[in-house]
């Protein structure tokens, strides 16, 4: 019997444009916890170019990787930082 060859599925190959970045990062704030919400503004600047993101928050590629990365635990600064370099805007409504 032959052996199946199974890839790692990367989500942020599949963010191709804005919406389905909204769509999934909205997800992440309403269903997940704080872990899920920064597994998925890691792998939205993965599909934006972590060099990119990088390079706009003054952060080093290895540092973005490591606040990015599972078990992390950034400081708000830098989630407001890589936001806004991905073009996101933090907001608040009450009462609706």
């Amino acid at each position: 019997m032959s052996k199946i060859k199974v890839s790692k599925f990367e989500v942020a190959e599949y963010l191709e444009n804005e919406i389905m970045i909204e769509e999934f990062l909205n997800n992440a704030l309403e269903e997940g916890n704080t872990e899920d919400l920064i597994n998925a503004i890691g792998n939205i600047a993965k599909a934006k170019g972590m060099t990119n993101i990088a390079n706009q928050t003054g952060m080093s590629r290895p540092s973005l990787y490591k606040a990015l990365s599972k078990g992390s635990k950034p400081q708000f600064e830098t989630i407001h930082k890589v936001i806004k370099a991905l073009g996101g805007n933090l907001t608040v409504n009450m009462g609706q």
